[in-house]
C-alpha cells in the first residue's frame, strides 16, 4: 500500500481575474484583481505563505460567473463569493490560517456561469 506524498502547499486559494465583454458576469469587473493582491498581502504578512502553509494563485474563468467575484480554497473544495477587503481578510484569518470555513461568504452550490 502506498502513502500519500506531504502536499507542497496545505491550501491554495485561486481568485477568478477572467474578464469577458459586458453585459456577461465576470470576476475582472468586480474588484478581483484587488482583492487578489490584498490577500496575497496579507497571507504573507501573517506569515502564512511558503511551502507547507498557503499559496494565492490567480486564476482564469472558473465558469461560475453568476457569483462573481469567485475565489475557491484547495484542497477543501470551498468557494467563496466575496464584497471587500474585511470579507478577504476574514477568509485570510479563518479559513486559511485557522481551517474554519467563512459560512456567510460561501458560494451557493447552484451558481454557474
Amino acid at each position: 500500500m502506498s502513502t500519500s506524498p506531504t502536499p507542497y502547499f496545505q491550501r491554495h486559494i485561486f481568485f477568478c481575474l477572467n474578464e469577458r465583454a459586458a453585459p456577461e458576469a465576470c470576476c475582472a469587473c468586480h474588484g478581483a484583481q484587488q482583492a487578489f493582491d490584498h490577500c496575497k498581502k496579507q497571507v504573507k504578512a501573517q506569515g502564512l505563505a511558503g511551502p507547507g502553509k498557503v499559496r494565492v494563485n490567480k486564476s482564469g474563468c472558473l465558469d461560475r460567473c453568476q457569483g462573481a467575484p469567485v475565489a475557491v480554497v484547495y484542497p477543501d473544495g470551498v468557494w467563496y463569493s466575496y464584497v471587500d477587503n474585511e470579507d478577504i481578510d476574514e477568509i485570510v484569518e479563518s479559513h486559511l490560517k485557522n481551517g474554519q470555513i467563512v459560512e456567510r461568504l460561501l458560494l451557493p452550490p447552484d451558481v454557474g456561469r
